[in-house]
């Protein structure tokens, strides 16, 4: 793989290299990734939402939408297009008709609940050129630039 070629300072130089190195290693794993979802009919994203709901019960739209990384309007297509499908129902509080609760439907439980061990295992396999230890350390780094506050 070909890193940059800016012709930056040198700790410029090595973070977009190293940019550049993790965003192709993360492309090649979802492009590896998707035909399983794609048979399902499911987007990466309705698969994150699915797989939040399966894992955390329901959420607040705005939450389902923070947890996927999407912003208030792109969850709320998602949103949309797997209730459209009868994967989940939204449910408006009583009190506070703004806050909507978005829960999986029997259908959607099943769905995710076949999809979810293969997907397990496909990024088990993808995942396993590295060690428990590099595994480790990477999830530590890759938290670590995630959670950066910004300056």
């Amino acid at each position: 793989m070909m890193g940059t070629r800016h012709k930056g300072t040198e700790e410029e130089i090595q973070a977009l290299d190293a940019y550049i190195k993790l965003m192709r290693a993360a492309d090649s794993v979802s492009a590896r990734l998707a035909p399983h979802l794609t048979r399902a009919g499911l987007t990466v994203s309705q698969f994150g939402a699915l797989e939040a709901l399966y894992h955390l019960g329901p959420l607040c739209q705005r939450d389902l939408g923070r947890k996927i990384l999407k912003s208030g309007g792109n969850i709320t297509m998602v949103v949309d297009n797997l209730e459209k499908r009868g994967l989940v129902e939204r449910v408006r509080a009583i009190d506070d008709r703004r806050y909507i609760t978005v829960n999986l439907t029997k259908r959607g439980r099943k769905l995710i609940g076949q999809l979810f061990p293969r997907h397990a295992v496909v990024i088990r396999e993808e995942m396993g050129v590295l060690s428990a230890a590099e595994l480790e350390k990477l999830g530590r780094l890759c938290k670590r630039i995630g959670l950066q506050e910004k300056k």
